[in-house]
């Protein structure tokens, strides 16, 4: 079944008539810009980038997930995010183990001292994150969430 575009948006058919501050992508982009700008700093007096933080937190929620997946989960390009793991490998935050039944996948995994650096970076991302929501309520959270967990369902590439 084919969704329609509210009539409104049919119509509009550019960026000026729809304006910056109403193109949904540009406010994500800018909000999400500002959020990492924000941790930038702190995450560089712990000698941490926002991809290593990035890679850090998710697999503190989704441990041992295969390189692919991981690439997926932190928006972040193969060849970057293979960078990154070689710098948080040899610092010892990370491990990466092949797979078990297919030997050219690599599973990568959080060590205990990645796991507590995490722990170290959380307050600043929860900080961050809480200042981001001043003066939303619950019911606008949870909208915001649906909207955007629809939005991702819509352009999506991969399952997760």
């Amino acid at each position: 079944m084919e969704q329609k575009l509210p009539e409104k948006r049919q119509r509009i058919s550019t960026l000026g008539q729809i304006g910056l501050q109403q193109f949904a992508p540009y406010l994500m982009n800018r909000i999400m810009g500002r959020y990492n700008a924000t941790l930038r700093d702190d995450f560089r007096k712990q000698g941490l980038t926002i991809q290593q933080v990035r890679t850090l937190a998710v697999l503190s929620v989704t441990d041992g997930v295969t390189v692919n997946d991981l690439s997926v989960y932190t928006v972040i390009e193969q060849s970057t995010l293979s960078r990154t793991l070689d710098t948080l490998e040899g610092q010892g935050l990370v491990r990466r183990e092949q797979g078990v039944t297919d030997s050219r996948i690599r599973h990568v995994f959080l060590t205990d001292e990645g796991r507590a650096l995490f722990t170290r970076a959380w307050p600043a991302m929860h900080d961050a994150f809480e200042a981001m929501f001043d003066g939303v309520d619950d019911a606008e959270y949870a909208a915001l969430i649906a909207i955007l967990q629809k939005m991702l369902k819509n352009i999506r590439k991969h399952d997760i």
